[in-house]
């Protein structure tokens, strides 16, 4: 199966159009995992070199959404109200409504928005178009409005989706981006903006980082089909039989670096040569594993803006079980103290509520006291 999958990820590239731009700081991974019993879980990291404020917001069945053009156009807004509850996380440095770039809704559709700086043109509105959505509204429009990728399929193209940095205050970026929509079916896409264009790809790998775009990852996965998990644990040399050191050596030349195209590498094939796990609980640990391989501590990736140096680092991880409804997400200080949240429940109250990422409740493990009893 595994080799079934990887054949398939070789076979998708082969009509990709190779693109190059300069890579920006900003790093992110997301990776799908689906179980043998069918659960689907969708995992990804949150890297910034800013603090964004971020905040997990549940919104219930009936939030309003609106849809609107650029301000210059003068076209008619559109008042939506959402046809499913979902939580999610946007960041609060942004004025205005909510920007999600994470999430999922009641009906096992889950969203993740990653960096695509250098290839990301948005599309234009014109005064005669009819459907249209900001980037900053599309998350929430998504979550808040479809419930399969297939359905996306269909509907998404009828809209334009656009941006306007004059109508924007307090994101240090401007917001290029590229999203990953997976649902609780498995079926999963890749959305991204080039050339004024929507282009939509079927997440084969069911990996996404950042630039370049997606089919010149999927290109570039070409360049490391000799790595396997099964090591050669023994060459003879002359008339001498020598052993291998240790195990792992089948992954001699996995890329270990945090570029985007080093982690989409990495991250494919620690997801294809994982055992597959056997539900959902194992699924989401499985996830949290391969998003380690790509977790960056302050420090090690810095870049110069301006006068000040800056680094990367990984703001927060969040792993959503789309069968069952399930959300466990931690920051920084916390990585390995997950807190988990019942989403059914959330949504079953129907209410609306804020938190700070950073200000969860997350669990304090010192357990000193109970080894002095």
């Amino acid at each position: 199966m595994k080799q079934i999958m990887m054949r398939k990820i070789v076979a998708a590239s082969i009509s990709a159009t190779l693109a190059f731009a300069p890579f920006t700081s900003n790093a992110c991974t997301a990776v799908n995992i689906v179980a043998k019993d069918g659960s689907v879980v969708a995992g990804r990291t949150m890297e910034w070199a800013f603090d964004m404020k971020w905040q997990l917001t549940a919104n219930p069945k009936g939030t309003p959404i609106s849809l609107s053009a650029p301000a210059s156009l003068k076209l008619p807004a559109t008042s939506l109200s959402s046809k499913y509850a979902f939580v999610a996380i946007a960041p609060g440095v942004l004025a205005g409504p909510p920007a999600y770039l994470e999430g999922q809704n009641e009906a096992g559709l889950g969203i993740s928005g990653n960096f695509l700086p250098g290839f990301t043109e948005y599309q234009t509105v014109t005064p005669q178009d009819k459907n249209y959505v900001s980037i900053l509204n599309l998350g929430g429009f998504i979550l808040g409005m479809f419930g399969s990728v297939k359905e996306l399929r269909s509907e998404l193209p009828k809209y334009k989706v656009w941006f306007d940095p004059s109508e924007v205050k307090g994101l240090p970026t401007p917001p290029w981006l590229h999203l990953v929509l997976t649902d609780r079916g498995g079926d999963s896409i890749v959305v991204e903006f080039v050339k004024g264009q929507m282009m939509i790809h079927n997440n084969v790998a069911g990996v996404l980082t950042n630039a370049p775009t997606y089919d010149w990852h999927l290109n570039n996965v070409r360049n490391y089909l000799s790595l396997t998990s099964t090591a050669t644990s023994s060459v003879t040399v002359g008339n001498v039989n020598v052993t291998e050191l240790g195990q792992g050596g089948g992954l001699l030349g996995l890329p270990a670096d945090y570029t985007p195209p080093s982690r989409f590498v990495r991250a494919t094939y620690l997801k294809q040569f994982a055992y597959q796990p056997a539900n959902s609980a194992d699924a989401m640990q499985a996830a949290d594993h391969i998003l380690n391989n790509v977790d960056i501590p302050v420090g090690v990736a810095r870049s110069t803006d301006g006068k000040q140096v800056v680094s990367d680092y990984t703001q927060w991880v969040n792993i959503k079980d789309l069968k069952n409804n399930r959300m466990k997400i931690a920051n920084y200080a916390n990585r390995t103290n997950f807190i988990e949240i019942n989403l059914n429940e959330v949504f079953k109250s129907g209410k609306s509520k804020t938190w700070q990422v950073d200000k969860l409740p997350y669990p304090q493990n010192d357990v000193t006291t109970e080894f002095l009893k």
